[in-house]
């Protein structure tokens, strides 16, 4: 039996990038595909051009030009819900059911914010909106009602040493601060979550899935970030086979600056 495959990828508006979708889906055809950032509402999505493809279910949860997130499947999705964190009314997030050979799990989809560019919450609204996200966060169980859950989205922090190009030079840049990065080990620890990326690839090992649009020559210069994540609940995580970060897809025509993580379990 092929292994149970969910994709995650920051697509950075889904009716402009649809083209490389498609292309996506046609090649690695996982199981499971979660977009953030889809810049589009509901009624905008392009859910013809999912179906075509044999990814008849949808999750979609949009507002207008920014934020917004989407889970797509080949396989039914029950149970649909969102939470508003913090109240701002932003799209960022959407929970779904699904049935495997194994039983249910829970699927989490996540936008968290980007923080803007000073890490100062009392200078800086954005960056105060994003602690007091992560902060929320904190709330999640990586098994709810019995039911094992997968966390996976553009959760704009690089944790680790190892998932930045400088530690040294990032310390000071939102998104591996250590406020942040302390954040998100704590929302791990209280939930119980696996980060299921660095079960594959060894936390000594340099891992990104974000190169900025502002370096031309970003697969030379290599300045790149690790801000999309996989967790699961630690039976999953026994499951998990094993875990690909398609790099090159930052290099395709049009391409968003975040690159497709998918994680395979044996389900």
């Amino acid at each position: 039996m092929a292994p149970f495959s969910i994709a995650t990828w920051n697509i950075n508006s889904v009716r402009l990038r649809i083209g490389i979708v498609e292309d996506f889906l046609r090649e690695y055809e996982p199981d499971v595909l979660c977009l953030q950032e889809i810049k589009c509402q509901n009624d905008q999505f392009p859910a013809k051009a999912f179906k075509k493809l044999g990814y008849e279910h949808h999750a979609v949860h949009g507002q207008k030009g920014y934020h917004g997130v989407a889970t797509v499947s080949k396989h039914p999705l029950r149970d649909v819900s969102s939470t508003d964190y913090c109240g701002k009314g932003d799209t960022r997030h959407v929970h779904t059911h699904i049935d495997t050979s194994s039983g249910p799990i829970g699927l989490h989809n996540f936008y968290v914010p980007a923080g803007g560019d000073i890490p100062d919450p009392d200078k800086n609204e954005k960056f105060a909106h994003k602690l007091d996200f992560l902060d929320e966060m904190k709330r999640l169980k990586a098994v709810q009602s019995s039911v094992p859950q997968v966390l996976v989205g553009d959760l704009n922090i690089a944790p680790l040493e190892t998932d930045v190009w400088s530690h040294k030079q990032l310390l000071k840049v939102v998104s591996h601060t250590p406020i942040e990065t302390e954040g998100m080990h704590e929302i791990m620890q209280l939930g119980g979550w696996s980060d299921v990326m660095r079960q594959h690839f060894p936390p000594e090992d340099k891992l990104f899935t974000w190169w900025s649009y502002r370096s031309p020559n970003w697969d030379e210069s290599d300045k790149g970030r690790r801000l999309d994540h996989v967790w699961t609940a630690p039976e999953l995580a026994a499951k998990l086979v094993d875990v690909s970060v398609l790099r090159e897809a930052r290099g395709w025509v049009k391409p968003s600056d975040h690159v497709p993580v998918i994680a395979r379990f044996a389900l």
